[in-house]
This record gives structure tokens, C-alpha cells and sequence, in this order.
């Protein structure tokens, strides 16, 4: 795949993770572990999280997430966790998928690019499948603003592009 295409898929795709990664820093504690609310900010993290990583690994048969986290999410039912994942986890494992995003699609081929990815509800191909993921964490990401918005009158700016260079060969 073309290296300026890479880039500007990259720089759009860290912006999305760029911003998820504010909304996070800027969740005061008490909104942060609230329970009584039905879009809860911490599940929203983990639910984006979780399908950002299952889907930079292009396969839902041998995914298993960083522990601590299960693979309870695709249950189904909806089930929520047992306990309210802190800050420092959901930033952790935020970092693993930033840093898995970034190697995703350094080493992305156009002939790879264009395959039908492994995701077995998805029927799209893998270059598709980065987009798809890309609208869903900028998806997110937007909630969590409005739900800071909501909750505390302020939210981070808007993330242009993201100052994190890939490593590619010219």
C-alpha cells in the first residue's frame, strides 16, 4: 500500500484514539465510576476499546483481550462487567491498541488490504474494516464528550490529526 495513504489513514485513525484518550484523562472520579447512569462512562471506554483491539486483530476466532479484561463483551446478553475498570487499566490497554493500530497498518499491503477480513459478522475487507473501526472509535469518543459536556460543561478540543509518526521505509 502506498506510504502517503498509509500516513493519512494512520494520522486520521490516531486522531480518533487521540480523542478517546482525552475524554478519558478529562473524566473526573465521579463521573468516571457512576453507576447510575445507562451510558456509563467507563463501559463506554471498555466496550470501544475492546472491539478497537478485536478488530485491528482482523479475527474474532483467537482473540482474547490483555487480561484483565474477557471476552464477556460479544456475550450477547450485554452483560456488564463485574467491577468498574479504573482509569490506569482502560489507559493501559488503550496504549496497547494505539501501539497495535499503528503496526496494523504499517505493515498494511494493498493485496492484504483487499482481502475479506476475519471478522465473521463483517462482510467487508480489511482496508474497510480500519475505516469501519476508525468511525467507531471517533463514534465513542463523541458520546464521551457530550457525556462530559453533560455532566461537567467541558470536554476536549478536536484532535486535527495525530502527532505520532508511523515508521516506514520510503
Amino acid at each position: 500500500m502506498d506510504i502517503t495513504w498509509k500516513k493519512m489513514i494512520w494520522q486520521q485513525f490516531g486522531a480518533a484514539i487521540d480523542m478517546l484518550e482525552n475524554a478519558i484523562n478529562a473524566c473526573p472520579k465521579e463521573v468516571w465510576g457512576d453507576r447510575s447512569n445507562r451510558f456509563q462512562f467507563w463501559y463506554i471506554v471498555y466496550h470501544t476499546l475492546f472491539f478497537l483491539d478485536l478488530y485491528l486483530s482482523n479475527s474474532n476466532k483467537d482473540f482474547n483481550p490483555p487480561y484483565p479484561f474477557t471476552l464477556e463483551e460479544l456475550d450477547p446478553s450485554g452483560i456488564l462487567p463485574d467491577r468498574v475498570y479504573t482509569k490506569e487499566e482502560l489507559l493501559n490497554y488503550l496504549l496497547h491498541c494505539r501501539t497495535k493500530c499503528k503496526a496494523v497498518i504499517e505493515k498494511l499491503t494493498e493485496v492484504e488490504g483487499l482481502k475479506r477480513c476475519g471478522i465473521e459478522w463483517q462482510d467487508i475487507n480489511v482496508i474497510e474494516l480500519l475505516l469501519y473501526n476508525m468511525r467507531h472509535v471517533q463514534h465513542h469518543a463523541a458520546q464521551l464528550n457530550l457525556i462530559l459536556r453533560q455532566r461537567i460543561d467541558s470536554a476536549p478540543k478536536w484532535v486535527k490529526k495525530t502527532t505520532i509518526q508511523l515508521d516506514l521505509k520510503s
